[in-house]
């Protein structure tokens, strides 16, 4: 999965939003995300859609759940035909290595099961939200090297994480495991809610496998002038 097309989240109440925006991108063979809003208002009928139309798919409903009610949910989410899915780490391990047998479960023989990371900290988590409301003590840039070392000792494929943590990652597990991340914005544009975020440029540059952009796309007077430039961006070549 290094060095996907930009992941565009599909941050709309409806299928029906979400189509509509898609026929902007007549040609172009897309990755989507799906997140909570979307799949829990459509459910796998949109997914079915998405997959009538090539794209692929980040289906990202961030599971963190005890041990078996995670793998049941994987093993369903397996036949879905999505490229990948995600937990939270914070489960632990046991929870994360339940995921990826509940994906093996349920992926059909002779399919590849989708790749499965790890939430580490959400881009709206701060070092100050992280010490006063969760009560960790510890550097937020130590708990997300520690979750990514856990997944990956859980077998995972990688893990969500902000642009500024990839590099110290990669100085941790195996040059294969994937960084997604989320939290990328136009250099103009707003941070909104999210609190670590940075350019496409900023996130080739420090190595990371995946980039998530949602406003910068789907909120633009002009969403595939939009994507463009950010693809041109993360792919190195200047918009």
């Amino acid at each position: 999965m290094k060095h996907t097309p930009p992941i565009i989240a599909l941050d709309f109440a409806s299928a029906q939003e979400s189509l509509a925006f898609l026929d902007r991108f007549q040609g172009e063979k897309l990755f989507v995300k799906v997140g909570m809003e979307l799949f829990y208002q459509e459910g796998p009928s949109v997914l079915e859609e998405l997959n009538m139309r090539d794209c692929r798919i980040f289906l990202d409903l961030k599971c963190h759940d005890i041990p078996t009610t995670v793998y049941k949910a994987m093993k369903r989410l397996a036949g879905f035909g999505v490229n990948l899915v995600n937990v939270h780490a914070a489960g632990g391990k046991q929870m994360m290595e339940a995921a990826l047998e509940g994906l093996e479960a349920g992926t059909a023989a002779g399919q590849k099961r989708p790749s499965l990371i790890a939430v580490t900290q959400l881009t709206s988590t701060s070092q100050d939200m992280l010490k006063h409301e969760l009560l960790i003590e510890t550097p937020l840039n130590d708990t997300v090297l520690h979750y990514s070392r856990l997944a990956e000792e859980s077998g995972l494929d990688g893990v969500v994480c902000s642009v500024h943590e990839a590099e110290h990652i990669y100085q941790a597990v195996a040059p294969t495991f994937l960084t997604v991340t989320p939290g990328i914005r136009l250099e103009e544009d707003k941070n909104n809610d999210q609190v670590r975020v940075a350019t496409p440029s900023y996130a080739r540059e420090n190595g990371v496998s995946a980039i998530v952009v949602g406003r910068s796309i789907t909120q633009a007077e002009d969403p595939v002038s939009a994507y463009q430039k950010i693809a041109l961006q993360w792919e190195g070549t200047k918009a």
